[in-house]
């Protein structure tokens, strides 16, 4: 069966307006065509994902549907653009989101639904801030289940100030963006087929009992 690779695109424009992310994903696309695994793009922001940190917030809330396709994937990568030197506002919504899969542990184990999946990062815009949001999307990403492999991130970053963005700067011809993102694919490809054979035998209900007995607090 073929590995599938989920992209949640984060940018602040609807479709059908131009997305500079949706662009650097097809790029990533390619790269895991070549290899094999099947691709799915999500604009968010065309979910109507409401604001909360459960898996399902009500009416109307489209969380639950991209929460489903996130299940069914073997890779996850959160895309955003950068805007005010960090990540964008739909990529923050997705972290705190992503908190209610907490609830839906497996009995047995206690493990998340997103244990034994692979998560990384992509971040474009035309001035500095990809490193601070790359280090906050993968906090995110491992805290809630996700392995989190070598090198799973890429980013594109044009000069400082107003100017072309990747669409526009040609960024799909950048070697560092697309050395990274090449190192991305891979890494994240071998990760998901090494937890295909090797899933984690961590029993997180058993581990938490061995912390009361040698804790104050459960704190």
């Amino acid at each position: 069966m073929k590995l599938k690779a989920l992209f949640l695109n984060c940018t602040l424009k609807k479709s059908p307006e131009t997305s500079n992310t949706e662009a650097f994903i097809d790029q990533a696309k390619m790269m895991f065509k070549e290899l094999d695994v099947e691709t799915e793009s999500i604009r968010v922001v065309d979910k109507n994902i409401k604001f909360g940190n459960s898996s399902n917030e009500g009416e109307d809330d489209g969380w639950p549907g991209i929460l489903k396709k996130v299940k069914a994937s073997d890779i996850v990568i959160i895309a955003t653009p950068i805007w005010r030197g960090d990540r964008s506002s739909v990529a923050k919504i997705v972290g705190e989101r992503f908190d209610g899969i907490w609830e839906e542990a497996n009995k047995e184990t206690g493990q998340y639904p997103t244990f034994n999946k692979v998560g990384g990062v992509m971040v474009d815009g035309n001035e500095d801030g990809a490193k601070k949001a790359i280090s906050s999307i993968c906090f995110d990403l491992s805290e809630h289940g996700f392995t989190v492999p070598v090198n799973a991130f890429s980013y594109y970053v044009g000069k400082a100030g107003p100017g072309p963005a990747y669409i526009e700067a040609k960024g799909d011809r950048h070697f560092f963006t697309n050395r990274t993102l090449y190192l991305m694919v891979h890494n994240m490809v071998h990760m998901a087929k090494v937890l295909k054979e090797n899933p984690y035998p961590t029993n997180v209900n058993e581990l938490k009992k061995k912390a009361e007995k040698i804790s104050d607090t459960e704190d």
